[in-house]
């Protein structure tokens, strides 16, 4: 629609409708039937799974008007979210996260992050490559591509940068 920004080479599905206002970054996948609505920002390099859905109001009835209530939805640099799982307003979807096929996402998912379920929850952290990731104590490395990580008290997990 007018007013959307949509990135370089992004690749998009039959039956999308990407809204005023919202944005779409570089590299990113959208699937066959999905709307991104206003207030939606989609960083580089996000994969949107076939039919998945965002929310743009928390509370909608039909003989409301909510337009001034519309939550924004940051979807991360590089985060996966899988078929027909549904992203309710207000939510952001950290770097990297990996979002199940199926799951109803009712808060944030964190960087790394692997999130799925009704409601979902976070049940681990993923690689870049989207392998599961096993942490001793505070360091992972993946078994797949050789990164590394590191997940503070905080839970909070960066890739370690390797120096050569």
């Amino acid at each position: 629609m007018r007013n959307a920004v949509i990135g370089k080479n992004c690749n998009i599905g039959q039956n999308v409708n990407i809204a005023s206002g919202a944005i779409i970054g570089n590299n990113v996948k959208i699937q066959n039937n999905v709307s991104v609505y206003t207030g939606v920002i989609c960083e580089d390099n996000v994969f949107l799974g076939p039919s998945m859905v965002f929310t743009n109001v928390v509370n909608p009835r039909s003989f409301i008007e909510r337009k001034e209530e519309y939550r924004k939805t940051l979807v991360g640099f590089g985060a996966s979210i899988g078929a027909n799982a549904t992203i309710v307003c207000g939510c952001n979807i950290g770097r990297y996260s990996f979002i199940g096929a199926g799951s109803v996402v009712t808060k944030d998912a964190p960087d790394f992050g692997l999130v799925y379920g009704v409601p979902a929850k976070q049940a681990g952290w993923v690689c870049k490559c989207t392998e599961k990731l096993d942490f001793n104590n505070e360091f992972a490395i993946c078994g797949v591509c050789g990164s590394s990580y590191k997940k503070t008290k905080d839970n909070i997990v960066t890739e370690i940068q390797r120096c050569l």
